[in-house]
């Protein structure tokens, strides 16, 4: 992927990413079972971009307005350790967080996908949406993603952070030693 050397030296200075759940690492459906049990499906390329992420020596942090146990299951898989659920209103959790790291906006970026993100995404020094995020969210935004929520969008910031900061070429001779 090519970016704008804009966005490359915005992306030189993050050490925190905050990911919205539902429209960024979900496709924004949310199924029920009969038993009334809540069931999202997440990107596996998504996960594992945050993974080599946090290798890469920049945090994740989950900021949701909904809550769920597999959100919980989730994050513990990838090891993310900031997780803040069921909070509708985020700016207070982002300036929670913000505080306890000691980070200066400009060393965050942001995925969200709706208007209740744009009080955040207006904040941080990086912002971006999935394609297919709310019209009103691209127009405000860093970057749009050339994939949709669930589907890419997580990965592709990772790479953006990693490449951008030097740290992809390392990743990229690890899983090519054995070839």
């Amino acid at each position: 992927m090519n970016f704008p050397q804009t966005l490359i030296d915005k992306a030189k200075k993050i050490k925190l990413l905050i990911l919205d759940i539902d429209g960024v690492m979900t496709d924004n459906k949310l199924i029920y079972s009969d038993q009334g049990i809540e069931l999202k499906a997440f990107y596996t390329r998504d996960g594992h971009g945050m993974v080599m992420l946090q290798r890469s020596g920049i945090e994740i942090a989950i900021i949701t307005g909904r809550k769920s146990p597999l959100i919980d299951k989730r994050m513990r898989d990838l090891k993310v350790k900031h997780v803040y659920q069921g909070v509708p209103d985020k700016l207070p959790s982002f300036q929670d967080l913000v505080s306890r790291l000691g980070l200066e906006l400009d060393e965050i970026a942001y995925i969200g996908d709706d208007i209740l993100d744009l009080p955040i995404l207006m904040r941080v020094g990086l912002s971006a949406t999935p394609a297919d995020g709310d019209p009103e969210v691209q127009s405000r935004v860093d970057h749009i993603s050339t994939f949709n929520g669930g589907h890419g969008c997580v990965r592709e910031m990772c790479e953006l952070l990693m490449k951008s900061q030097d740290s992809w070429q390392q990743h990229m001779d690890f899983y090519l030693r054995g070839i």
